[in-house]
């Protein structure tokens, strides 16, 4: 199911020089920032949270997700070069599951591993914080992976829409309309994080068996979907 010459063209096209430094700016203003509030006032649990909630998980996460799901097909469909790749005796689904894996390590590469530092930046990992916020920010990466790949399936304006999504549902709507947030992907992370947590310092409006019920079914469905509309754009060129 993994097949290494995808994974390297995959790899190429992400850590381009352009895509790179995109996927470098977030992390690197999240460090900075924890770096300055930590200077200005000391370690504090609260603002921990608040930075690693309002700005990592919520806005940060998402966006690399955006930059990494459809990034590692879309731009192909968009040229035509996919249509390579489809000739080559591959599975499609291998051809999914292999894009899927890369988009997921480069999403945690820029997303968890920079909250986690963050996090001790700004209060040594008190109560957990910032160990239990990169392990929301890893999980969510990968459904966000998904969900993103296979919008890069489905649309050739895959980057806006994950756009609308990644900073009006997700970081506004999933954040503060109640209806909304069972359906985020941020609250079901979040779920995680406050199981990891000392008690009251994460929360999230969702329960952690739902929560995991509905990553690993949405990652699980996008991935499978994504597969299939790859099929059906095999088919489309052949004709």
């Amino acid at each position: 199911m993994y097949n290494h010459t995808v994974a390297r063209l995959t790899y190429r096209a992400l850590l381009g020089r352009r895509r790179a430094l995109i996927l470098c700016a977030l992390p690197v203003l999240l460090l900075v920032i924890a770096a300055a509030i930590r200077a200005m006032t000391g370690a504090d649990d609260q603002t921990a949270a608040d930075v690693l909630g309002g700005f990592a998980l919520a806005t940060m996460v998402p966006l690399i997700g955006v930059i990494a799901g459809t990034g590692a097909i879309g731009p192909e469909i968009d040229d035509g070069s996919v249509v390579y790749l489809l000739a080559k005796p591959v599975k499609r689904p291998t051809i999914i599951f292999t894009k899927l894996l890369v988009a997921i390590g480069v999403s945690v590469a820029f997303s968890a591993v920079p909250t986690l530092i963050a996090g001790f930046l700004l209060n040594g990992n008190s109560q957990q914080i910032a160990v239990a916020y990169a392990v929301a920010a890893a999980v969510a990466s990968i459904a966000y992976s998904a969900i993103f790949l296979l919008l890069g399936t489905v649309t050739r304006h895959a980057v806006v829409v994950g756009l609308v999504y990644a900073l009006v549902w997700e970081a506004l709507f999933g954040s503060i309309v109640d209806g909304a947030r069972t359906l985020s992907v941020q609250q079901w992370a979040l779920a995680l994080a406050q199981k990891i947590g000392a008690d009251g310092a994460i929360s999230s409006a969702v329960g952690l068996p739902l929560a995991l019920v509905l990553l690993i079914g949405v990652t699980v469905v996008a991935t499978w979907y994504a597969g299939q509309k790859l099929r059906s754009l095999t088919v489309a060129g052949d004709d």
